[in-house]
């Protein structure tokens, strides 16, 4: 299989964990499955690295395996074990939200379909993926009231702009890279307190609660 397969299959895999955080409703279980599509993403970075002779990438891979994979489930499930783990509420119905996902992966093939870049070409499955993972974040935000699944829709928005950077910018230098994930742990790290602020005064992770907190 040459390294272009590899990498269109593994993106495959990342809708399908994104579908997964988005629909399961144990909160536990969607933090494991962003950690093993984090642990995918970095294989798909190795492996756009090897085939694409990108040396930057590898240094991706290792800052992201830090951050994405350890880092950021450890804070989230560290806070999950001081609430219930079933998800409280959604906003839009789940039959919906599978409609949605399907519609936003079409669209997302759609949009790069024009696209005639050399490397798009080779990677346009990857790159359509990446658009619709990011776009599935946001409906993960939009869809449901729990605090921290709504930080899981967050942590999926900036794995699908990730993949999008290594596809279309496999060479641009090791810092943007750090960068990008410094502000990714300093984000999840401030809404994890803004939901445990949620949790202690209200009890719940609903954030229809938020606007309780004024004052």
């Amino acid at each position: 299989m040459s390294g272009t397969n590899i990498v269109n299959v593994l993106s495959v895999l990342l809708i399908l964990t994104s579908m997964l955080v988005v629909e399961t409703r144990k909160l536990g279980m969607a933090a494991y499955m962003y950690r093993f599509q984090s642990l995918v993403l970095v294989t798909i970075f190795l492996s756009i690295a090897v085939f694409m002779e990108a040396k930057p990438l590898y240094i991706w891979s290792i800052t992201a395996l830090i951050t994405k994979t350890f880092l950021v489930p450890y804070l989230i499930l560290k806070f999950l074990k001081r609430v219930k783990e079933q998800e409280e509420g959604v906003a839009i119905d789940r039959k919906l939200t599978i409609i949605l996902a399907v519609g936003i992966l079409a669209l997302s093939f759609a949009v790069v379909e024009p696209f005639h870049m050399q490397a798009v070409l080779k990677l346009r499955v990857a790159l359509a993926v990446s658009i619709a993972h990011f776009m599935l974040g946001l409906l993960c935000i939009l869809a449901r009231k729990n605090a921290l699944k709504q930080i899981l829709g967050y942590c999926l928005m900036e794995n699908g702009s990730h993949l999008t950077l290594a596809i279309m910018a496999y060479n641009a230098p090791e810092t943007v890279e750090i960068g990008i994930l410094t502000d990714a742990v300093f984000a999840v790290l401030i809404m994890t307190i803004i939901a445990r602020r949620l949790f202690k005064d209200f009890g719940t992770l609903d954030t229809d609660k938020l606007t309780l907190l004024k004052g």
